[in-house]
């Protein structure tokens, strides 16, 4: 296991060089994910493309370090244009392609749009735009299963704090105070092209998430999946690689990562 200091704390992270002349794409996991979470997906991208990739853990997800101080609802700006470019820059990778997955997806749209750093492109999964009636009453849904069920056990394989990750996600999202967050005012300065997935039984958002990115940011590709939930490329993995391999094709360019000292 490799890890990085970010903002003060360790990060774990995981690095594959891949061509020169592609992109390195750097994945950015769901609110309750991590590395390892992500399984074989990260590999099957880069057999697909011949990228490098990155793949790591956010604070307090996995064996990253948790923050001394409370998560806010502004979290996934904090991440895009404070944690992301560190990492970017401690790793020595430039103008990489995002791939973000639920939260992921929205720190890697507020990244393409303000963090200033030139970006190949995006792919975002279920990403999240504004906040909707059908995300709270899911994430209230998923509480009570917490409490009630074995899903700290499951969570537990994959967080060093299984109950403060999935708090530090729970919480923030039940906050009244995160009811007016909205990032559709940054999608209309997103410059990179855009591969915007969704499932039709997406339990945290509709297809209005995706659509809104189409409506506002220049170059914008949508992918609606059927029978797909809130993760297609654990649903439907095979459609996500190649849409994915295809739009990455589109994208070019890109530097190799350089790994960091250990």
């Amino acid at each position: 296991m490799t890890f990085v200091q970010i903002q003060g704390r360790r990060i774990e992270y995981e690095l594959a060089c891949g061509d020169a002349n592609a992109p390195v794409i750097v994945f950015l996991h769901e609110g309750l994910g991590s590395l390892a979470m992500w399984k074989d997906f990260p590999g099957r991208i880069a057999a697909a493309t011949g990228c490098g990739t990155l793949v790591y853990s956010r604070y307090g997800h996995g064996a990253s370090e948790r923050l001394a101080a409370l998560r806010r609802p502004d979290f996934m700006h904090e991440e895009a244009l404070k944690a992301l470019p560190e990492l970017l820059d401690k790793l020595a990778i430039e103008r990489p392609l995002l791939l973000g997955h639920s939260d992921g997806g929205s720190i890697a749209l507020i990244h393409a749009a303000a963090a200033g750093r030139p970006v190949a492109g995006l792919i975002v999964e279920a990403p999240h735009v504004m906040v909707e009636e059908i995300s709270i009453d899911s994430i209230r849904e998923t509480t009570t299963i917490f409490e009630n069920t074995d899903l700290r056990g499951k969570l537990a394989r994959y967080h060093a704090d299984a109950a403060a990750t999935f708090r530090g996600w729970n919480d923030i999202w039940l906050d009244p105070d995160f009811r007016d967050w909205n990032i559709e005012g940054y999608l209309p300065r997103i410059a990179c092209p855009v591969l915007a997935i969704q499932g039709e039984n997406d339990e945290y958002g509709t297809m209005r998430q995706i659509e809104r990115i189409a409506e506002s940011a220049a170059d914008v590709q949508l992918l609606k999946l059927g029978g797909c939930g809130h993760a297609p490329h654990r649903d439907w993995p095979e459609a996500v690689v190649e849409a994915a391999a295809g739009f990455i094709r589109k994208c070019g360019g890109g530097t190799r990562a350089v790994p960091a000292e250990k």
